[in-house]
């Protein structure tokens, strides 16, 4: 069988699927770590834990129920909160945080992001045009 004649078969087979999101990479990652501790370790458990987590993360790829894999991974990511940032981009999150300050409008809430550094700001909310002072 050719390459092409794979890939095209692969592709017609996902189609209509999902495929990876982050709650199967989690999935797998957490799997891996399993792996390595179970070499180390020898417990027949985590073996098998792992292996429930890549056939978890297998299936979730595999599923033709979008919708709800999707709901699924929204209120996984949701449950991160804050954390998020920091696991797919740590680098990047420490900038942030070094550089900028987030302030919430007193009014509706939104998040607003202003320099560190500058003193005393008027900020307008993006979302309700409040305008508010934030100490930077």
């Amino acid at each position: 069988m050719a390459q092409g004649d794979f890939n095209r078969k692969v592709q017609q087979f996902m189609n209509g699927r999902r495929g990876p999101d982050d709650l199967a990479n989690l999935c797998v990652w957490v799997a891996v770590i399993l792996v390595v501790i179970d070499i180390f370790v020898h417990t027949g458990w985590l073996s098998w834990i792992s292996m429930a987590l890549v056939v978890y993360a297998a299936w979730r790829m595999c599923s033709k129920n979008v919708y709800a894999r999707m709901n699924e991974n929204d209120a996984f990511l949701k449950a991160l909160g804050p954390v998020r940032p920091w696991l797919q981009n740590p680098n990047h999150a420490a900038h942030e945080l070094r550089t900028y300050k987030h302030a919430k409008c007193p009014s509706c809430g939104q998040k607003v992001r202003v320099p560190r550094g500058k003193g005393k700001l008027r900020v307008t909310c993006p979302k309700c045009h409040e305008k508010f002072e934030v100490k930077s």
